[in-house]
């Protein structure tokens, strides 16, 4: 059964406890946003999840999307329930006043985006994908299109998609073939075709933005000349009303594992009239600007996923009676025991817990980073801010959605058979989880892009806003008897970490391949180190919080078991990850690709 509350009590925490004393906090441009008026606006977004959009989350799985000559219809309730979204304001959350925004800090728009993703994944990829767009366009378009499209694109009247991926390349978009044909007007005409774009064509909004990447006729060969192209599907008239459909046409639509009810297209352009966003040839850095954005919004998705998959399979834990206690007799009752009484049951669950919670914490501290980066009037901030985001944006990407796939998973095991139907509900979160480990750039890729270039990044500079607080951190606490193994735990997993670094740093610059074979262990690494830190942080709270007494006692203390918990149980893996490390590319790459 897929039940949904949202974890307000454990944002507020991440929000307003945690993450105090980063130096990301007290931005003037944001004072008006006080933590009732979030906590507000969190609790309105939680019935918005709940009652709006996750009645729609498994008739949505069910129905899909359908092409009829040539449109794309959304389930049933979709259109509805995307103008309540809109006209309720949640389209232009985090973007600019000057658009039309409402211009809150990122960290109660990731927390809203969680809220969406856990009630419904695939609703999520519309307005998702619309804010990755504008982003793009406000830092890179002309004030021209700047002014004639974001408005719209903003309140959602409008909506945005990202057209990078051709049948015959996906990384490797330096093999793109679409082309852009200067016109004496200024504009350009774009043709080609283009896969897997989310949300290429749908029945919520009057018109849709593409940005497309093309190659002009005198462009250099690879990702050197790439250029990013605005191509609407209607050319918009001077009133700004929908114009002449602009030569973009849908081929079909893909028929999906997961996130059925988000329209999938393959979208052919045929001399459709665009508009260069950026500068010529330099496509790839504007769309960068969506990508990292879009980049940390699929973290969520993990994230959100996790956090569904977790209740709903705490929910049947607490129902479905089976057996009996190791340690006697609990429901004397009833026939059996409720299953949350076996301790492997229990290890999945507090897996699940401790996955949600760790990523939670580290998506609130990355937000108040991005909030800093914007709002920071302290030039020494604002690079340190920007020096976490590039150095954990990979993480965020990559680490939330293997363990968002990997709660979602639990979520069946903790099910059994019943799991395994499709009637229960949870194996759609396993089909819809899959995805996010892939697209956006793959997991594998984001580990790359850690080891090949955010580490070696200004001689190291980006993992000094990573590990400088941690190392503080422990320092101070070393010898904090309350806190005990835990610290110890961190120290030496944070160790572990310092090591690998050294070891990457110098296998790395002899041979390519070792830093390659190296990069997924190290990902999880920081990873699981970054939760630790948090873990440790949020352990230290709640001991004050409990010494002093308070209301809350229980919250508090869950919050301490959990920590426990991923310190007993979890963060051992660092060791692993190290030792993966530590032992080189020799084994995985000495096969003769024939043996294979």
């Amino acid at each position: 059964m897929q039940v949904y509350e949202a974890p307000l009590r454990d944002m507020k925490f991440v929000l307003n406890e945690l993450h105090t004393d980063d130096g990301f906090g007290n931005l003037e441009a944001l004072e008006e946003f006080t933590p009732d008026l979030v906590d507000a606006i969190l609790e309105e977004a939680g019935k918005v999840a709940q009652e709006v959009l996750l009645p729609l989350n498994r008739s949505g799985d069910i129905e899909g999307c359908t092409l009829e000559n040539g449109v794309v219809r959304t389930p049933k309730g979709f259109k509805e329930a995307y103008d309540l979204f809109r006209e309720g304001g949640w389209c232009a959350l985090a973007s600019d006043p000057e658009w039309g925004g409402q211009g809150l800090p990122e960290q109660v728009n990731k927390m809203t985006e969680e809220m969406i993703c856990s009630a419904n994944v695939s609703f999520s990829l519309y307005p998702g994908l619309t804010h990755g767009a504008t982003t793009a366009i406000e830092g890179y378009a002309s004030d021209e299109l700047k002014q004639f499209y974001l408005p719209k694109m903003v309140s959602g009247q409008w909506s945005g998609t990202m057209c990078l991926t051709e049948p015959h390349c996906g990384t490797d978009l330096g093999l793109l073939r679409t082309k852009a044909v200067p016109q004496e007007d200024g504009s350009y005409k774009i043709s080609g075709a283009k896969i897997f774009i989310s949300a290429g064509e749908q029945d919520l909004t009057e018109n849709i933005v593409h940005l497309v990447l093309a190659r002009m006729p005198d462009a250099p060969e690879g990702v050197k000349g790439i250029s990013l192209f605005l191509v609407p599907k209607y050319l918009p008239k001077q009133d700004g009303t929908p114009g002449p459909a602009n030569g973009v046409s849908v081929a079909a639509i893909e028929h999906k594992m997961g996130i059925k009810a988000s329209a999938t297209c393959q979208l052919n352009f045929d001399e459709s009239t665009g508009w260069l966003v950026g500068t010529a040839h330099k496509g790839m850095e504007a769309m960068f600007t969506m990508m990292n954005t879009e980049r940390v919004s699929v973290g969520v998705q993990g994230l959100g996923l996790g956090e569904a998959a977790y209740q709903s399979a705490v929910w049947y834990a607490k129902e479905r009676l089976q057996g009996r206690s190791l340690s006697g007799v609990k429901n004397p009752d009833g026939p059996a025991d409720p299953i949350i009484v076996h301790p492997d049951v229990r290890r999945m669950l507090m897996t699940m817990r401790a996955n949600n919670e760790g990523c939670r914490a580290i998506c609130a501290w990355v937000s108040r980073a991005l909030d800093a980066e914007k709002h920071s009037t302290d030039p020494e901030v604002k690079q340190r801010a920007s020096d976490f985001i590039a150095l954990m944006t990979p993480v965020v990407k990559a680490l939330f959605t293997d363990l968002g796939y990997e709660s979602a998973n639990l979520a069946v095991q903790c099910y059994g058979g019943h799991g395994y139907i499709a009637e229960s509900g949870v194996e759609q979160y396993v089909r819809d989880a899959r995805i996010a480990m892939i697209y956006e750039g793959t997991n594998g890729i984001q580990a790359l892009d850690l080891v090949g270039r955010k580490l070696p990044a200004h001689m190291g500079r980006y993992l000094r806003a990573f590990f400088h607080p941690v190392s503080e951190f422990i320092e101070a606490h070393k010898e904090d008897a309350t806190l005990g193994k835990m610290i110890e735990g961190l120290e030496k997993a944070f160790g572990a970490l310092q090591l690998s670094t050294a070891t990457i740093a110098q296998k790395g610059m002899a041979d390519p391949e070792e830093a390659g074979a190296a990069a997924t262990d190290y990902l999880r690494l920081t990873g699981l180190v970054a939760m630790g830190y948090c873990f440790a942080k949020a352990a230290l709270i709640a001991q004050g919080k409990l010494a002093g007494g308070t209301e809350e006692a229980a919250f508090y203390k869950a919050k301490l078991t959990t920590a426990r918990f991923y310190f007993d149980r979890i963060l051992p893996q660092a060791t692993a990850a190290f030792l993966a490390i530590k032992s080189g590319k020799a084994s995985m790459m000495e096969m003769d690709a024939e043996a294979f």
